[in-house]
């Protein structure tokens, strides 16, 4: 028996365990694309897939609706692939082993990926179905989105006749979405100038655990601690304390997700082991205490190892690194004065590694406004300049555009309407501060009406992801809706 057999909407839940049963770890979505592609060919439905693993299916109109404008609908196949603390899981031979909690589904100890297979399981549902009235659908699914948005910028749009245009890819059945931010990354390199690890020293090490991490964009207003700043506070102590060299540091999982865990292998003197060991503690207490409210569970602890150290960073390149750590932006910079409550741009420093020439540090800024957007990446790079030899910045990815809202949205009507017939009241209209692939589809397509449709997801992007499946039922409804009224 399938865990999600008799969970409603079933036709919806059915695809989404078979999805979740398949690789969708971003650069990994060729088993769900194999699946798509399958299924389209068994229902004789066109379907075009590119190299990208980007995968487009097309659907005529039912009987009536045969000559409506053709809606585009689009969710992304890819998924943060995260393991809980303590958990062995391989996602390549495994999928993700779900699980119901009540009016929860979730995944054992690890992420879930509702963001966003469930958008694609809607499309799935839609495609498959034989007594849902509906316009000719182009039902457009991207690869590697959760790693900056490949796929939405690699997708050839000359396949694609519609001019409305509704996204799956939102977390919220209270809202309907009429506006996002665009986002950009910011690579920074620190040469370690690697020298000979000196004799007579004991490796010490700094790991810090527990923090709740989160969504880049949807989180980031909790205040949250990042686990690569707080790392570089811890290290900065220690070198403060005693004459310590940086081995390597490491932390977070992917740029757009806020960074639960990091750890630093510091070279210290035998003798004043103890003594910065001490340092340490005595500021990890001090984290503890500010993060009471928003991380609880924070976990820090140092500890002496013998581990086989045979290169540490000069000690100019680790005074970098620590100084870098502590003046990047990072969080809410300017709060949006046009949409009241919401931030305007924020700053996540997402990925930090230590690699054969150094550290390469990885952070995404999203904003509604391209030009503060670029003002924080600027300030970046002047960072970076200022701190010398050895410290480089660049942009890597894309320069998402953000989905302007369009007060006059034809969409946006049909879809208040609709929603105000099922749900028996009015929706909230979003105009919010993630960054999304809509702006890559408004810039290109030339008169696009676009809006978003969600569901309540939780917890995106870390192990305690769930999907809320009584919202599921709700919203299958109103998307039901929505295509009887695009009949013109």
């Amino acid at each position: 028996m399938r865990v999600l057999e008799d969970v409603e909407p079933r036709e919806v839940m059915g695809f989404f365990e078979q999805l979740s049963a398949r690789h969708r770890c971003s650069q990994h979505e060729k088993q769900a694309t194999d699946f798509i592609a399958d299924f389209a060919t068994e229902r004789g439905l066109e379907h075009h897939r590119d190299e990208l693993q980007n995968i487009i299916v097309k659907k005529p109109g039912t009987p009536g609706y045969e000559q409506a404008p053709t809606v585009i609908l689009h969710g992304h196949l890819d998924m943060v692939c995260k393991v809980d603390d303590g958990v062995s899981h391989d996602f390549a031979s495994q999928g993700v082993k779900l699980k119901l909690d009540g009016d929860r589904v979730r995944a054992e100890g690890t992420t879930l990926g509702a963001d966003n297979g469930l958008g694609i399981s809607y499309m799935l549902a839609l495609l498959d179905s034989r007594d849902i009235p509906h316009p000719p659908l182009e039902c457009v699914m991207t690869a590697m989105e959760e790693m900056g948005k490949v796929g939405g910028d690699g997708v050839d749009l000359k396949l694609l006749s519609g001019k409305r245009m509704i996204d799956f890819n939102w977390i919220d059945e209270n809202q309907l979405l009429a506006g996002c931010s665009g986002d950009v990354s910011c690579q920074i390199d620190v040469e370690a100038g690697w020298e000979e690890a000196e004799a007579g020293r004991t490796a010490l090490v700094v790991d810090l655990r527990g923090l709740r991490g989160g969504h880049c964009e949807f989180d980031i207003h909790f205040e949250r601690g990042n686990a690569i700043t707080l790392l570089g506070r811890l290290v900065r102590a220690a070198t403060r304390a005693g004459d310590v060299r940086i081995a390597s540091v490491s932390g977070g999982v992917q740029n757009n997700v806020i960074p639960a865990e990091s750890e630093a292998v510091l070279w210290v003197p035998s003798a004043e082991a103890d003594k910065v060991a001490k340092a340490v503690e005595a500021l990890a207490v001090e984290l503890k205490r500010e993060f009471a409210l928003a991380d609880p569970d924070l976990r820090i602890k140092v500890t002496k190892e013998n581990r086989d150290v045979s290169r540490v960073f000069s000690k100019r390149a680790g005074d970098a690194l620590i100084a870098i750590l502590a003046l990047l932006p990072d969080g809410i910079q300017t709060q949006n004065l046009e949409v009241q409550g919401n931030w305007e741009t924020s700053n996540n420093i997402g990925l930090m590694r230590t690699k054969k020439n150094g550290v390469q540090i990885v952070s995404t800024i999203t904003s509604a406004v391209t030009s503060r957007k670029h003002a924080v990446l600027d300030k970046m790079m002047l960072l970076a300049e200022m701190a010398g030899d050895g410290v480089t910045a660049k942009q890597i990815g894309l320069d998402a555009p953000e989905f302007p809202w369009n007060p006059q949205s034809r969409m946006l009507e049909i879809a208040k309407e609709s929603y105000g017939r099922v749900m028996g009241r009015a929706p909230d209209i979003l105009v919010s501060v993630c960054s999304l692939e809509l702006g890559m589809f408004t810039q290109r397509i030339e008169g696009l009406d676009t809006i978003g449709i969600g569901t309540n997801l939780y917890d995106l992007h870390s192990p305690k992801e769930s999907m809320d499946h009584t919202s599921a039922a709700r919203v299958w409804p109103l998307i039901k809706d929505v295509m009887r009224h695009l009949d013109r």
